[in-house]
């Protein structure tokens, strides 16, 4: 047997299927991973089945099908206001996490510093440890995590080439000001820096608070990768089909490792989503609304128990601090309420490099339909 060298010694299984496992061995009402419990659209379904009867079952362009990249297009200006270009800007991926993936490949080398807002998704630093780069993780503030800009700018060096930023958060919720969108972009005018924006939840967006694209801001599109998923949008996170607008030039480079990754992306699954884009654009309009109803109700619920909710501005995630429930830490925290319990959350320490000390908090996921949300209530009711 050749001697084993891991490219990725820090990564181990997912604290995302660790947790579903023993949420499944414990039978625990599972608000740890995030995915919806709800049927998808309809329309979305019904053009998923008539593409495939229509025979769209082979090899999807490169890029993504013309009539999905012009809806995306079409989309980005209704509600952004961006002219985005469908042939040379815009790449269907096999999933938001594909076109994460593809960005810091397009234009990370070794050698380089990539800095990340902790706490950061998990998909992140092994992205960018494969490109033989290096994460420089700098903290948001541990109760509102907001971004010190001073401190990013503290920690760019003539070797950073890449800042990634997600707003709406996970695992938080926070969302970045337009005040963070200009300090972003007075740090980044001088120097060759380019920006993925992780944009995922884009439309699950509460309160009236408008949600800062870096599509709105053309001073940093035009360094950027902004990054969607229809997964999140239409309830159907298993399609796994995300994109990535870019610049011109970014796309090309973008597009050179997307096409021997996957090459091209479920071609039933983009036919309906063009459909779905052309003849119920309403339904991202919505959205925000649909979720804000299942964040009151689930807030509200909380506040009966002796889990403390924190305030989320966007995504469908609620942290909550159960620092008066127990001093364990999060880990063995959401182990225990797991198995003890019978609800699974997802504990914040592995998004981080180094957690704050002391910090008790779990993440619950409530992208689920009433009865899931009230069978974990009834049960959190009694810690």
């Amino acid at each position: 047997m050749p001697t084993l060298q891991t490219k990725l010694p820090k990564v181990g299984t997912t604290i995302f299927t660790v947790m579903s496992q023993l949420a499944a061995e414990h039978g625990a009402v599972n608000l740890g991973q995030g995915f919806p419990d709800f049927p998808v659209p309809d329309r979305l379904v019904q053009s998923l089945e008539a593409a495939m009867r229509a025979g769209h079952n082979q090899y999807a362009p490169m890029t993504g099908i013309p009539a999905l990249r012009q809806a995306i297009a079409a989309k980005a200006l209704r509600c952004y206001g961006a002219q985005v270009d469908a042939e040379s800007e815009i790449t269907v991926t096999s999933g938001a996490t594909e076109a994460i993936f593809n960005a810091v490949h397009a234009v990370v080398r070794p050698g380089d510093e990539v800095i990340v807002l902790d706490p950061a998704y998990d998909c992140y630093e092994p992205a960018i440890d494969l490109a033989g780069a290096r994460a420089v993780h700098i903290p948001l503030d541990p109760q509102t995590f907001a971004v010190d800009w001073e401190r990013v700018r503290a920690a760019i060096t003539p070797r950073t080439r890449l800042i990634m930023i997600n707003s709406p958060h996970n695992p938080s919720g926070a969302m970045f000001s337009a005040e963070d969108m200009r300090a972003l972009a007075e740090l980044l005018r001088e120097t060759d820096i380019f920006l993925l924006s992780d944009e995922v939840y884009e439309h699950i967006v509460f309160d009236g608070r408008r949600h800062e694209s870096v599509l709105r801001w053309p001073e940093l599109r035009a360094r950027a990768f902004v990054v969607s998923s229809f997964g999140k949008t239409y309830h159907c996170t298993g399609w796994k089909i995300g994109y990535a607008i870019a610049p011109p030039a970014l796309s090309a480079e973008f597009r050179k490792v997307h096409q021997y990754n996957v090459f091209c992306t479920f071609a039933p699954a983009q036919h309906a989503f063009a459909a779905m884009l052309s003849q119920e654009p309403e339904h991202d309009e919505q959205l925000g609304a649909f979720y804000q109803a299942k964040r009151d109700r689930f807030r509200q619920q909380l506040l009966g128990t002796r889990l403390k909710p924190l305030d989320v501005p966007g995504g469908y995630f609620q942290l909550v601090d159960y620092s008066t429930v127990s001093d364990l830490p999060d880990l063995e925290f959401v182990k225990w309420l797991t198995i003890e319990h019978g609800v699974t959350a997802i504990p914040l320490s592995p998004f981080y490099e180094t957690p704050p000390a002391g910090q008790r908090l779990a993440r619950l996921c409530f992208a689920k339909n009433t009865a899931t949300l009230d069978a974990a209530i009834e049960r959190l009711a009694k810690l």
